[in-house]
């Protein structure tokens, strides 16, 4: 049976879903958000694809590595927070092989870590006429294949096998020349357009490159804008954008085992929090996971600088390193887009509704529900539904469903126009106290 907890209640599978909360805490995040997206090039796995990997997964026969070893320390990263982390590999490059007596063993995919690989035949002990074929991997053996000639053997999950004819017992036999290969602007080009296929809430660009950051940023945008997906990017020390859809991260961090984190890396973390977070929840003073220092520190000054810019920072706070504040680039207010629009939390609000908004028309409204007035009753029904679970988990709050939306025919005999007015509840972040002393 199905369990866990939960925040809205949109479970899908029979079971028992209990939050356990002390008096007064606030609800907790149950996960129904969480998936973020970051291209790299990688000395292993699938090329030019979409890899899916879920906290928790064991990830050494995809990409090649266990999660612990500094090659997948960014996916590491994300994977603190996230859900799901949507992986594309940018780089191909090229296989590595050996050919030993007839038979020809290439590596599954391009990269240095094919360079790890080797190949032991041994007789059979069981079998004079049989052969065990060891396929090993920096030492340890990854599959066993017991096989009377070359035709028997059959791909596993880290090589291939070519040639044909009787097998020859071998010591050991190292593939060689796997190299990473290049990567170019137009791999992540391809990378976006890959992604746009799939659901998501943000995207990292762990790279210092200007001319990407502005692919990324306009990426975003069209979806946002054109596409109705409200999508968010992290990006590192983009300011350029002015924008509630991309965040620009200015400081990296320090880990508790040493490792120092630039911006552009951290921007991994920052994605996964950010889309891990409920529409309940701010990220202001939350810690980011294993880190002891920030990898810059600033002033009081040039913090209150950075966040009037719209920079998101780290700063030390006991040992720990925190989010300064929840913010996004967006400085810049107009009669559509308020002070209020560069909050986090008031974007992730806003942002769930239009998506939920949609999702719920797509999928139980379009093309099945008469545009009469019973039907926009019905679809205001949903609305009002919708925005009174939000209000009662303290995403929005002062709603009234009888003055709050309106439902009406729209220009042509197929549309519906609809009007909602809804309060996003931020966090509390700043107290002004005053003490007075009898």
């Amino acid at each position: 049976m199905a369990g866990g907890t939960w925040t809205m209640q949109n479970k899908v599978r029979p079971g028992v879903y209990i939050n356990i909360v002390s008096e007064g805490a606030p609800l907790g995040a149950a996960g129904e958000r969480g998936i973020t997206s970051l291209a790299q090039a990688l000395p292993w796995g699938p090329s030019k694809q979409m890899i899916k990997i879920n906290a928790g997964q064991d990830v050494k026969e995809v990409l090649g590595y266990d999660l612990s070893t500094s090659q997948l320390l960014l996916v590491r990263e994300a994977l603190k927070r996230a859900r799901t982390v949507l992986l594309y590999r940018l780089n191909t490059g090229t296989k590595a092989a050996v050919t030993a007596s007839g038979l020809t063993v290439t590596a599954q995919y391009g990269g240095v870590r094919g360079n790890n690989l080797s190949v032991v035949i041994q007789a059979n002990i069981d079998d004079a006429l049989k052969f065990d074929v060891k396929t090993l991997l920096a030492g340890a053996v990854v599959d066993t294949q017991t096989v009377s000639n070359i035709a028997g053997l059959t791909a596993n999950k880290w090589v291939v096998w070519s040639g044909t004819g009787s097998l020859t017992a071998t010591a050991s036999a190292p593939l060689i020349g796997g190299a990473d290969g290049t990567v170019t602007n137009q791999d992540h080009t391809d990378y976006l357009a890959a992604l746009e296929l799939n659901d998501f809430q943000t995207v990292a660009l762990p790279s210092t490159d200007a001319p990407l950051k502005a692919v990324y940023a306009a990426f975003v945008r069209r979806l946002r804008e054109n596409e109705g997906r409200k999508v968010q990017a992290v990006l590192e020390n983009y300011l350029t954008a002015d924008y509630e859809g991309v965040i620009s991260v200015k400081n990296g961090v320090k880990l508790a085992d040493g490792t120092v984190l630039t911006a552009a890396q951290a921007t991994a973390w920052v994605a996964a929090a950010t889309a891990a977070a409920q529409m309940n929840e701010s990220l202001t003073y939350q810690a980011y996971d294993g880190a002891v220092d920030t990898g810059t520190r600033y002033t009081s000054s040039q913090i209150e600088t950075a966040l009037l810019a719209g920079e998101f920072v780290f700063v030390p706070s006991q040992d720990r390193v925190v989010i300064e504040q929840d913010i996004n680039t967006l400085v810049t207010s107009s009669p559509s887009h308020s002070k209020v629009f560069s909050k986090n939390r008031v974007v992730r609000v806003l942002d769930g509704i239009a998506n939920d908004f949609k999702r719920i028309f797509e999928s139980f409204y379009i093309g099945k529900v008469n545009n009469n007035a019973d039907g926009r009753t019905l679809f205001w029904g949903e609305c009002v539904k919708y925005l009174n679970t939000l209000q009662d988990i303290n995403a929005i709050q002062n709603f009234n469903s009888q003055t709050d939306v309106t439902v009406l025919p729209g220009n042509s005999v197929d549309s519906i126009y609809v009007e909602a007015y809804v309060q996003p509840v931020d966090s509390i972040e700043k107290i002004y106290m005053k003490v007075t002393v009898r």
